[in-house]
């Protein structure tokens, strides 16, 4: 009896060990789990775009920490990443962040062959577009927002040359270093040329595309040729810190400003650059890594308005933000001015694209819209839609 007992008890506890195995092996304890993240970047550390896009995956990092595991790739050509791609899948990434509009298309097929992995995909239009795939997403924060508040600055910076006679209302011109002319491009300098208006209504702005997204010597150049053409500030919808670097070197007859974008430029051009905004992905990341976490849908997780399998929000989320305002070199009233102008975007109260103005289709020059009544930019997606450009009051330089 005895004996039996003993191989009675064994067996139970074997039963019992090889239940928790199995249980385990199926359905891992949600502490247990860890999620592996891979990134597909266009640049590297040094490139603004990028470094912004690294400083969120280091977010997730500190704040998950063994809970989630990283790799990422570099200097990825856009339309060429179907080789990192499969890298990233082979290395068994649970989610796969691509970084750049280009990678789109490659990583919308990797989704349709890998229904078990994420693939996040910024900047980009395509997620809502058949065929459909519940693992495929894009996401953007709404930027014209942050263009629109650094234009003000920029204008506020303008009135105050304007008023203590250092350049006349004529002289008010503003240069734009654009990578290429995308919907996502001419809608921030859009965007941006109002916010400038708002403050200085005889403002007008010249565009010359760099057809690349990052080229530093190249954006510098264009930079430095639109500040010989008498721009008093420069911005840029481009990937380096080039057209900062020109607007600190310009020694011209007239002073010249700088209104960056991804990161704050202040270090590189103290005396000239008045403010920086950027896109910030870290609730975006966090979000994805929760759903993971928690084995639910991205979209049910992230707080933001979505689309379908697309996300986006603005500063009401903390998505977009203005970055290191150069109080010794902005005009007086400039901070409350940015504070007062995000309080109202947020609750609704500037129209951005809104005014008397007519606008082109750059691509069909009998496409032709009026803003009178306005345009409602990220109403469907999270990626800018408006791709027209204001007569009269905007030139563009092939």
């Amino acid at each position: 009896m005895k004996k039996a007992y003993i191989i009675s008890t064994i067996t139970a506890l074997i039963f019992i060990v090889a239940g928790f195995i199995v249980k385990a092996t199926l359905f891992p304890d949600k502490e247990d789990k860890v999620v592996k993240v891979g990134f597909i970047y266009d640049g590297d550390r040094i490139t603004p775009y990028t470094d912004n896009f690294i400083n969120a995956q280091e977010s997730i990092e500190e704040k998950y920490g063994k809970k989630v595991e990283t790799v990422a790739k570099y200097n990825v050509e856009e339309n060429a990443a179907e080789a990192d791609i499969q890298e990233l899948v082979d290395e068994g990434c649970d989610v796969i962040i691509t970084a750049s509009y280009g990678y789109g298309t490659e990583a919308k097929k990797f989704a349709a062959e890998y229904p078990d992995i994420e693939f996040c995909q910024a900047t980009c239009s395509n997620a809502n577009e058949e065929p459909v795939y519940k693992n495929y997403h894009n996401f953007m924060g709404t930027i014209y927002q942050g263009r629109y508040i650094t234009g003000v600055v920029a204008g506020m910076k303008i009135k105050e040359m304007i008023d203590d006679g250092i350049i006349t209302e004529e002289q008010a011109q503003i240069g734009y270093v654009g990578a290429y002319p995308y919907p996502e491009v001419i809608s921030g300098y859009t965007a941006f040329f109002m916010g400038v208006r708002s403050v200085v209504p005889e403002a007008v702005m010249t565009v010359k595309y760099t057809n690349t997204w990052n080229n530093y010597t190249l954006e510098k150049k264009v930079a430095n040729q639109l500040i010989d053409m008498g721009c008093v500030v420069i911005s840029q919808h481009s990937d380096t810190n080039g057209p900062a670097v020109a607007c600190e070197n310009a020694h011209g007859d007239l002073p010249v400003y700088h209104v960056g974008y991804n990161k704050s430029m202040t270090e590189i051009a103290p005396t000239t650059s008045l403010v920086s905004s950027n896109l910030n992905y870290e609730p975006y990341f966090d979000a994805v890594v929760e759903a993971m976490l928690e084995d639910k849908r991205i979209e049910d997780v992230v707080d933001a308005d979505t689309y379908g399998q697309d996300s986006a929000a603005g500063f009401d989320k903390n998505w977009v933000r203005v970055l290191d305002l150069n109080e010794a070199i902005v005009a007086k009233g400039t901070k409350k001015a940015v504070k007062d102008n995000i309080k109202k975007l947020i609750n609704g109260d500037i129209d951005v694209f809104k005014g008397d103005y007519t606008a082109t289709n750059p691509n069909d020059k009998t496409d032709t819209i009026s803003l009178k009544n306005g345009y409602k930019e990220n109403e469907k997606s999270s990626a800018p839609t408006f791709g027209y450009v204001l007569d009269d009051v905007i030139t563009v330089i092939d």
